[in-house]
């Protein structure tokens, strides 16, 4: 993984605070450092440590009170509403943790959506949407809506929709959290596959220190602050496994 260190995001001097009334509340208090290309990091924090605001700092969600957040060589602070809308569409894929898949459609029909927005036409959105399904490993489950499949497919159609982009960066916020212990691993193992496969950067946001361990850097928040960043060989030495071995997704 350390081959070759292109920063994809950098972060400095970060900060967010929220006023209510005249009380301000400091939800990120100086926040540095750098992700690099092809990198899986997860950001792990407890409820109100800061994590979520960092992460919708940096899919260009929320606007920063103070500092910089470079990606991609584009200053997000300095953009307007529009730019980042454009921005986010462009290089940004989003994983939530509630799907947010649309119940009417069906499997195809949901990854293809972002596709839409682009206005690129029909055959080309299902044959793209049909490839990243299969990357997943839900060949058999195109044209399934949301209620015929379990949460754990439901997520993976989500990481299909964030993938059918081909986003430099994917942000996942809480993944896994409404799924039990044996899907949530299935998922993480899918997640790592994938930006492996693609040389994507993955940046999720977590309380699980156990899903945590997924990532090739751990990067601790509390109070706003990030108090450590840990190397994670273990990860590392999985993917390169990956990249080396190749990594065919399991149906």
């Amino acid at each position: 993984m350390d081959k070759e260190k292109e920063t994809v995001i950098t972060v400095r001097n970060l900060k967010k605070t929220y006023y209510i009334g005249e009380n301000g509340i400091h939800a990120l208090n100086g926040v540095d450092f750098e992700i690099y290309k092809g990198e899986f990091c997860a950001i792990v924090g407890t409820s109100g440590s800061g994590k979520s605001t960092l992460l919708n700092m940096m899919a260009g969600l929320e606007k920063p009170t103070k500092g910089e957040i470079i990606i991609a060589g584009e200053h997000l602070e300095n953009m307007s509403e529009s730019g980042l809308v454009n921005f986010r569409r462009d290089h940004v894929g989003f994983i939530f943790q509630s799907y947010n898949l649309m119940p009417s459609l069906n499997a195809i029909e949901n990854v293809a959506l972002p596709l839409t927005f682009r206005g690129m036409q029909k055959d080309k959105r299902e044959r793209l949407a049909i490839k990243a399904l299969k990357q997943v490993g839900l060949s058999k489950y195109l044209k399934h809506r949301p209620t015929q499949m379990s949460g754990g497919q439901q997520q993976r159609v989500g990481i299909a929709r964030a993938l059918v982009l081909r986003p430099e960066i994917i942000f996942a916020d809480e993944p896994t959290g409404n799924l039990d212990s044996n899907t949530s691993e299935e998922v993480m193992s899918l997640m790592q596959r994938v930006v492996t496969d693609n040389n994507q950067t993955l940046v999720m946001v977590t309380h699980d220190d156990h899903l945590a361990t997924y990532a090739d850097r751990i990067f601790r928040i509390l109070d706003g602050k990030i108090i450590n960043i840990e190397e994670n060989e273990k990860s590392r030495e999985n993917r390169e496994d990956m990249e080396e071995n190749g990594s065919d997704t399991a149906e």
